[in-house]
């Protein structure tokens, strides 16, 4: 059996980029640092500089890419008595931050996991930029898919004819 030593830090993928790019184009590298300006001048035709374009986005993207890109040092450890089938099920439930358990699986699990379902974190009453508090009354839902006319005097049977 291969015994191997984890040191319990994840992927660090900036770096590997990195190296990937100095590999790709040794002509970028100035003192050993990406010299920006020289890879612009090679890609030319393939780089977008236009202002405008489709683009998907949010306040913190930025922050959350350089997030993704820090290396975690965290540890997964399996909770056999709270895993059903611990003995026999291929199934494993994990319980943490995403970004971070995402970072760690990478690491251990590249190749290994078919399918990955992150529910997330709705209604945690902690302070985030979008909303996440989704509770409504279902006479608002039904008004608001246009199910029901909001405030009408219509009675019962013709409210139904809306459906």
């Amino acid at each position: 059996m291969l015994e191997s030593k984890l040191n319990g830090e994840s992927k660090n993928i900036l770096k590997g980029n990195i190296n990937k790019l100095k590999e790709l184009f040794p002509e970028i590298l100035t003192e050993d640092k990406i010299d920006f300006q020289k890879l612009k001048t090679i890609l030319t035709d393939e780089i977008d500089d236009s202002k405008e374009r489709y683009n998907f986005t949010w306040n913190g993207k930025s922050k959350a890419i350089q997030e993704a890109q820090k290396p975690s040092n965290g540890t997964l450890r399996p909770c056999k008595e709270e895993s059903k089938d611990w003995n026999t099920t291929k199934n494993l439930y994990i319980e943490g931050d995403n970004l971070e358990v995402l970072k760690l699986l990478q690491k251990s699990y590249y190749g290994k996991i078919k399918m990955i379902y992150i529910d997330p974190p709705y209604n945690t009453g902690k302070d985030f930029v979008y909303k996440d508090d989704y509770k409504d009354n279902l006479e608002n839902y039904l008004e608001l898919t246009g199910q029901i006319v909001p405030n009408s005097d219509l009675g019962e049977r013709e409210q139904m004819a809306l459906n």
